[in-house]
């Protein structure tokens, strides 16, 4: 059968009942009573919990919103709008403090300014890939900062500086799950992680951080499913609708600008092309890019798998026990 973009068409409501036998059953076996999801407004979140809803009703799920300094406006407005229209507990956490305490902030601000020795209060920054499309990348990220009055300018990070800013960052996915198993063990809940295929694929999640979870309901699914699964499950328009975002940094940031080549929707038909070992030459015009734009795509999606083996990897032992 040729390559088509119908190839990640699913049949909504069939996927949605699976998934639900899906978490009854791991609840079950994990002697949970419920679920715990971090709500950050998303969309993949937003799915997590309207399907942990639809499997166990809206009594046993509680959404976490946990919020910081960089945090969005729109991450807490667009997390309870779903919290609302789920009819499910919801908790608000600022973990602005926490990060404070750990130095997050503090550390975050010394990589920065070993890069633009200016930066400070008032200031804003986000990190991010060169396009994939004009030329072969390699992956050095770019820093960009905005000074109060506006200024925004753009450096290569060197790659101490880069690997501390991410390490000083990841804090942020840390202390969210921490808090969230704070929850889950007062509640004798489980918590579900909210990865799509794409993220838990590529390596789009710190380890032990978002990547922990007792379930993963979604990490099957392309984004694109998830899309459609949400309209299915009633997840709010407004949701559904947002640019998928990392809300990560303090400047708005998309995910492609972040990490993936391309917007979700043809990263997704990138990825399955791949796995289903598409010649580039086919899949190319379907996606809408050069067969060597899409050769340069599968090259980086090999290299992120490479990345996430690390990310997959369960701990070391002598032997096995």
């Amino acid at each position: 059968m040729a390559f088509a973009k119908s190839a990640l068409k699913i049949d909504s409501q069939r996927e949605i009942e699976r998934i639900c036998v899906f978490i009854r059953a791991s609840v079950g076996e994990l002697k949970r009573r419920g679920i715990v999801v971090g709500l950050s407004g998303g969309i993949d979140s937003s799915v997590t919990a309207a399907l942990a809803v639809r499997a166990l009703g809206k009594e046993r799920v509680l959404g976490l919103f946990m919020p910081e300094h960089h945090s969005s406006d729109d991450a807490l407005i667009l997390g309870k709008a779903l919290a609302r229209a789920m009819g499910i507990d919801a908790i608000t956490e600022n973990l602005a403090p926490a990060l404070e305490a750990a130095g997050c902030y503090a550390r975050q601000n010394e990589a920065i300014r070993s890069v633009f020795p200016d930066y400070g209060d008032g200031w804003k920054c986000k990190i991010t890939l060169p396009s994939i499309l004009d030329s072969d990348r390699l992956n050095i990220y770019r820093l960009t900062v905005q000074a109060p009055d506006g200024r925004q300018m753009t450096e290569r990070m060197p790659p101490a500086a880069y690997l501390q800013l991410v390490a000083a960052t990841n804090y942020k996915q840390r202390v969210r799950k921490m808090t969230e198993y704070y929850h889950a063990d007062r509640l004798m809940y489980a918590v579900a992680g909210t990865p799509n295929l794409l993220e838990y694929d590529q390596g789009f999640f710190v380890k032990l951080g978002d990547g922990a979870a007792d379930l993963k309901p979604i990490a099957h699914l392309y984004k694109s499913q998830v899309y459609a699964l949400a309209e299915a499950l009633g997840v709010p328009e407004e949701i559904r609708s947002r640019t998928p975002t990392t809300d990560t940094y303090s400047m708005p940031q998309t995910q492609e600008e972040f990490y993936f080549a391309l917007p979700y929707d043809r990263m997704d038909l990138c990825l399955y092309a791949w796995n289903h070992q598409v010649p580039a030459a086919e899949a190319a015009p379907v996606i809408g890019i050069t067969t060597e734009q899409l050769e340069r795509v599968y090259k980086d999606i090999q290299s992120k798998r490479r990345f996430a083996a690390y990310l997959h990897s369960p701990p070391k032992l002598v032997e096995p026990t």
